[in-house]
């Protein structure tokens, strides 16, 4: 570009708003595919939705709010943080409600970071905390992961004066790996009081092992600590965006201070209370997922291909750095017969792609067209 084009640029730009510096640094977030190379979708496993839809009673609750659309939801969600608190033993008033998990920890950084300040991720972890870092002006700090997992050692190497925020996905996504709950303690304990750990517990449903914990128990006794969940997973939910997080009274006041005032829908706010309540719909799901993780797991492998162990309800699959053979050619075969998996070259995996748990006729149709394109 000549100087004399990049002072028209300069020119035409001071003629319009122009957003704030770093915002156009930021990548945006780009969701699963929907749709196969033909426009048809036979098995959507890119989103790591659920195919079990969702409860029969949180769709007849949707119903009976539908005949008052007109009407503002509670802007406190005041109903479903007691349903919530009473299906899992907690302070009403110490959780927070909102468009997804997504939007509390959008809200986290905002309330707690500056311009400035860093925040720790795990080198792998869920792109929206980059997002949600950068937007409020800070500063986001990767920690490599080891094996995939999440390294405390080099996330408390990380850590500085400007840092104010600790962001761990447990279960992680894309990764499906989890840390012990030892090691997010001891993590937490080598961390400055001032730090604020968040731990993402959005696929803490699925996890039947007993060194795991959701955080719930930390976020209730320490200071520093949010847990947050979403109901677009295990519940079924996603297309009604709904979340919520739990911690301290001083967290959720300072965050209940810049929350939009009808941030949670209708809607979406009758489908949790009936959703967290039906207890069979939930262990349905988990059993579900129960006997195809593994199925899935054990099949790829015999393909050859190298699998991630995972403790969510998807598997990271690695392929073979063979022309012809790598994952977005995989990627395309699959594509081409209906599959739609996840590619996660933006998550710093770009041999790889993430299935969803599907029903068992998906499995079965991925498997089955892997084995032909590996043939």
């Amino acid at each position: 570009m000549t100087d004399a084009s990049i002072s028209a640029v300069a020119v035409e730009t001071s003629k319009r708003p122009l957003p704030r510096p770093g915002i156009l640094d930021i990548a945006a977030y780009v969701p699963g595919k929907s749709k196969g190379s033909k426009g048809v979708t036979l098995h959507k496993l890119s989103s790591n939705e659920t195919p079990l839809g969702a409860s029969d009673k949180a769709i007849a609750a949707v119903a009976n709010v539908a005949e008052h659309l007109e009407l503002y939801p509670d802007g406190s969600s005041t109903a479903l943080r007691e349903a919530i608190g009473e299906v899992y033993g907690l302070n009403a008033d110490r959780i927070i409600c909102g468009a997804g998990s997504d939007e509390i920890l959008s809200l986290l950084a905002y309330t707690y970071l500056a311009p400035g300040d860093e925040a720790i991720y795990s080198e792998h972890g869920f792109l929206v905390y980059d997002i949600a870092i950068r937007a409020a002006g800070a500063t986001p700090v990767a920690a490599p992961e080891k094996d995939l997992t999440t390294d405390v050692d080099a996330m408390l190497d990380r850590v500085t004066e400007r840092t104010k925020v600790v962001f761990i996905a447990n279960p992680n996504n894309p990764t499906g790996t989890y840390l012990p709950f030892e090691e997010v303690r001891r993590l937490h304990e080598n961390l400055p009081a001032n730090v604020l750990l968040v731990l993402d517990a959005a696929y803490a449903e699925y996890v039947r092992k007993n060194d795991y914990e959701s955080g719930m128990e930390l976020a209730a006794t320490a200071e520093n600590v949010v847990m947050t969940r979403t109901f677009s997973k295990i519940y079924g939910l996603a297309s009604l965006r709904l979340g919520w997080g739990f911690g301290p009274a001083h967290i959720m006041d300072a965050m209940n201070r810049i929350r939009g005032p009808f941030n949670v829908n209708g809607p979406a706010i009758a489908a949790g209370i009936a959703a967290v309540r039906d207890k069979a719909f939930l262990e349905r799901a988990v059993d579900h997922n129960e006997t195809w993780l593994p199925w899935v797991t054990a099949e790829l492998e015999k393909l050859g291909l190298s699998v991630t162990p995972s403790v969510g309800n998807f598997v990271l699959i690695h392929f073979p750095d063979v022309e012809g053979k790598r994952a977005k050619d995989a990627d395309a075969f699959l594509l081409d017969r209906g599959c739609v998996l996840r590619l996660v070259g933006n998550y710093g995996l770009p041999n790889s792609l993430r299935m969803s748990i599907g029903s068992e006729e998906a499995n079965k149709t991925v498997v089955s067209a892997l084995a032909e394109f590996l043939g």
